[in-house]
This record gives C-alpha cells, sequence and structure tokens, in this order.
C-alpha cells in the first residue's frame, strides 16, 4: 500500500498544488490529511499566497481518495468546503500496520497517550510542524512536518509511506526522515 500524508497546508494554494501533482506522479492508494488544512490560525504566520477558498477547491481535485482529520484550525463550517469528509480521528489499515490519524492538538508530549494505543501500533499526527519517526514503548510516531508553515528550521515537507515504511521528504525531494517499525 502507498500513502501520501500531509499536515498544516494553512490555505497556501501553492501547497495544496504541489500535492496534487505529487500525488498524480506517486499515484498513492490513499491521501492522509492531517488537519489545519484551509486556516493559518493567529499565532503563524500568514502563508505566502494564502487564499484557502482555492485551496478547498484544489484539494478537491486530488486523484486518490482522501482520509481526511481535522485540526485545531479546522472550523467546522468552513470545512464544508471540501468535498470530503473530516473527521476526528481515522484508523488506517495498512500492510500489517495499524494506523491511528489524528492532528495531534491534544496529545501530550510523551507516552503513554491512550486511546487504545498499543504495542506495535502507529501514532500519526501533524500539529507539531516538525518531522518526527520514532518508537517510544512500543508506538510507532510518525509525523510528517508541514508543508507551508515549518517550525524550528526544518523545511517544509511531507510523508510517504510504501512496503512498512514511513518516509518524510522535503518539498524538493530529499528525504528526510525514515522510519520501518521492527
Amino acid at each position: 500500500m502507498k500513502l501520501l500524508i500531509a499536515s498544516d497546508v494553512h490555505g497556501s494554494p501553492e501547497r495544496a498544488e504541489f500535492l496534487c501533482r505529487k500525488a498524480a506522479d506517486w499515484q498513492p492508494d490513499n491521501i492522509i490529511l492531517l488537519g489545519d488544512l484551509l486556516y493559518h490560525g493567529p499565532r503563524n504566520p500568514l502563508p505566502q499566497g494564502y487564499l484557502p477558498k482555492d485551496v478547498a477547491s484544489i484539494l478537491g481535485k486530488l486523484p486518490a481518495p482522501v482520509i481526511a482529520v481535522r485540526g485545531n484550525c479546522d472550523a467546522e463550517v468552513d470545512l464544508k468546503l471540501l468535498p470530503f469528509c473530516v473527521q476526528d480521528t481515522a484508523l488506517i489499515c495498512a500492510d500489517h500496520l495499524r494506523i491511528l490519524a489524528l492532528h495531534g492538538q491534544h496529545l501530550p508530549p510523551e507516552p503513554p497517550f491512550g486511546m487504545g494505543l498499543g504495542a506495535g501500533m502507529v501514532l500519526l499526527c501533524g500539529h507539531t510542524h516538525i518531522p518526527m519517526a520514532r518508537t517510544v514503548g512500543g508506538i510507532h510516531q510518525w509525523n510528517p512536518g508541514s508543508t507551508t508553515l515549518p517550525k524550528h528550521g526544518w523545511q517544509p515537507s511531507y510523508g510517504l509511506y510504501e512496503d512498512g515504511e514511513f518516509r518524510v521528504m522535503s518539498i524538493d525531494g530529499k528525504e528526510i526522515l525514515r522510519h520501518k517499525p521492527a
């Protein structure tokens, strides 16, 4: 199974178009969107070319089925612009892995996380704008970073999952992180 994973687009049509192109080239089975899709939130800088309504239209053209979760900057009324369902959490089965996808604003910084997560499961989230791929307490934690507003010196990034392996890629195509659960 192939998954294209992105988080924290924050109203950037440029990054939404990037995701459409990447999906067309890579042909994933599903596209996972981890929230904060349309708006930037008051603590973030305004993204270049900020046009949330255009982003909704562009994301509607994604060429694979979308699994999307709601972020802390996603207002329910605005998510109605999107042509796909946006959930609070999603459970995804990919190959031999069970992946719990959520935005992550309510997570403690370190385990235990609760939520029925057990050893061998994957916690996939965004929110921090910082890429991560690690295993703590038997739980695999993956974060693709932010396509639009990375923090702490990271580059804009997204995630790819294939053959049991998660990779974080910079927008310019360089691999940032790689993690394969044992």
